[in-house]
């Protein structure tokens, strides 16, 4: 133990060339000092007060209560021995204090980006800027380290920005920008170079960097020659490693793709000597293992793992659709082993969330092969919207997505059960948040599947809009108009399929109340809504201590468990048994 605190610590960044660390903490704002911090929080607690008063927006984010802790970056620094003289022991460390760099921050700092430079003088940081009617948006500033200055660099209306790496001479700032979405205009994401070289410092030397590029990059790291920049980026069902030269070492800024596989790589770092990188990869095929990347030839070496690869109980395939408007829609296919003309596999048509997201990385909360092992087939497209595809695959969804994004799917699944080893007599509709939303519009707008599972989902948007966690970002993607024409609501009398609805009681981004309504109106107003001795094929999942993820080990045993037996009661015809642990 080297540092401890009654708020706790949240993330610990160092200097790469300096004797320099920093920790990103959260204080009680009228605190006077770190003892006067400790005596107020054990107030609360022996108080039984769990009350927050609050005076901005937001108030909570995904599964947690805002408040009153506030986020703080401080200096770590070496404190007064007072142990000097006494003989040492196993345990011994130097006493560490904390020194507040941002004091007057307030909320500024909620889920802010940071970055170090090299030589441990100054940290790049968003911002968190209030607006008007409850808006934000994320501006640039600089803390200088001695003093606990703060700068502004990038500040401009309709545009967030957060901070990359920094280039090894410290004199260049990585920049990611994200516009304001518009209810017609979907957000962009465009990579800048900024010069943070004494007073060039500030917008005047933001310089584009590939913005001729049509992907969301995520800037990882610096080669140590200063010549190019790793980033990440969702492509065609994967998210390769990537090269761009910059300007001041190439006549033209180049993107060079370095790992070819059909993989999701992400924690990108450069050797120091720049020959290598190394990274964490998975797929849908494995999940994620440590790898090191030839730089020159972009050849992967799986590095060694405490374990091997997981079996998987199938084959993964790439598969496409062409839509309506002749776009392409792309989708892995998981089959199960014996899946084949003579024995075609029933098939469960698995949605994203996001929607702003892409199908290529492993995923233990979503995992098809639990699913092929009872012998299903899982279809998972990218549809409108989905990220990888390029700007105008997300724009063709935008604000509408009751349209392409459905549209998309229903023509992938088709081309899915055209082929002889799927059963197109037995599928079922899948998805969580943003997929959930959609399950619940394909159970209104179509009866050809059997069964639909709709997880932490969107279900009356005129509702949503204002009690989700985020409701300043979500008001700028969709008019009244425009939720009330996209609310799955409005299509419950037409609902003929049976519906299990799972939802967590501490859901924020997605509150219970969608999950709470959408339970009564299947029971009041679908076509399979409860009889009158109050009997119904739905069925409703409800988790009183989860969020938006099911994280704890028995509930998630008991979410695959409960979704295999509605899946084979409705798709398949069979009655298995419910987990014993539910009590039924």
């Amino acid at each position: 133990m080297v540092l401890s605190r009654p708020g706790g610590v949240s993330k610990v960044m160092t200097a790469r060339d300096a004797d320099a660390a920093f920790v990103t903490a959260e204080v009680l704002a009228g605190s006077a000092d770190e003892e006067d911090e400790a005596a107020r929080r054990r107030s609360r607690k022996d108080m039984k007060v769990s009350a927050i008063l609050h005076s901005e927006y937001p108030v909570r984010f995904w599964d947690a209560d805002l408040g009153p802790g506030q986020p703080r970056i401080f200096a770590v620094e070496q404190g007064e021995d007072k142990g000097a003289g006494r003989p040492p022991t196993v345990d011994a460390t130097a006493p560490l204090v904390l020194r507040n760099l941002t004091p007057d921050a307030g909320p500024r700092l909620r889920e802010a980006e940071t970055v170090v430079s090299p030589d441990g003088k100054t940290i790049y940081s968003s911002y968190t800027k209030p607006l008007a009617r409850a808006d934000s948006r994320s501006i640039l500033v600089a803390i200088d380290v001695a003093s606990g200055s703060r700068k502004v660099l990038l500040d401009h209306e309709g545009m967030s920005y957060f901070p990359g790496p920094v280039s090894p001479d410290g004199r260049t700032l990585v920049v990611v920008s994200e516009s304001d979405s518009t209810p017609r205009r979907a957000p962009e994401i465009k990579m800048h170079l900024l010069d943070v070289s004494g007073a060039a410092g500030n917008a005047s030397g933001l310089q584009p960097l590939a913005h001729d590029w049509d992907r969301w990059p995520k800037p990882a790291a610096w080669l140590p020659d200063g010549s190019g920049i790793l980033v990440t980026a969702d492509d065609d069902g994967a998210s390769p490693v990537f090269r761009i030269s910059v300007p001041s070492a190439a006549a033209e800024v180049g993107v060079t793709r370095l790992t070819q596989d059909a993989a999701a790589y992400s924690d990108v770092v450069a050797s120091p000597e720049g020959r290598s990188a190394y990274a964490l990869r998975s797929s849908y095929q494995f999940p994620a293992e440590a790898v090191k990347i030839d730089l020159a030839t972009g050849e992967t070496t799986r590095l060694p793992a405490p374990a091997e690869r997981p079996s998987c109980p199938g084959r993964l395939e790439r598969i496409a659709a062409t839509a309506r408007d002749g776009s392409r829609v792309p989708a892995y296919l998981a089959l199960p082993g014996g899946a084949s003309a003579d024995n075609p596999a029933p098939l469960l048509l698995w949605i994203h969330g996001g929607p702003l997201g892409s199908w290529n990385a492993w995923t233990w909360r979503w995992n098809p092969w639990l699913l092929t092992a009872k012998g299903y087939a899982v279809l998972l497209p990218d549809p409108a919207l989905s990220t990888g595809y390029g700007q105008s695959h997300i724009q063709r969804g935008w604000g509408s997505w009751g349209k392409a994004p459905f549209t998309d799917l229903m023509a992938v699944t088709d081309a899915a059960v055209a082929r002889p080893d799927i059963d197109e007599t037995r599928t079922a509709a899948m998805g969580g948040s943003f997929g959930g939303y959609m399950a619940n519009w394909v159970a209104g707008n179509t009866d050809r599947f059997k069964a639909v599972v709709t997880h932490a989902s969107l279900w009356a948007l005129d509702q949503f809009g204002p009690t989700t966690d985020a409701s300043q970002y979500w008001l700028k993607e969709m008019t009244e108009e425009m939720a009330l024409e996209n609310s799955p609501h409005l299509h419950v009398g037409n609902i003929s399929t049976p519906m299990l609805v799972i939802h967590g009681d501490k859901d924020y981004r997605v509150p219970i109340g969608e999950g709470l309504r959408l339970w009564y109106e299947l029971l009041s107003k679908s076509r399979l809504a409860a009889d009158q001795d109050g009997q119904t094929p739905h069925r409703f999942l409800y988790f009183p201590d989860e969020n938006h993820w099911v994280l704890q080990p028995q509930h998630a045993k008991v979410w695959y468990q409960v979704v295999e037996w509605f899946l084979a009661r409705n798709v398949l015809g069979q009655e298995t048994d419910l987990p014993a642990e539910l009590g039924i």
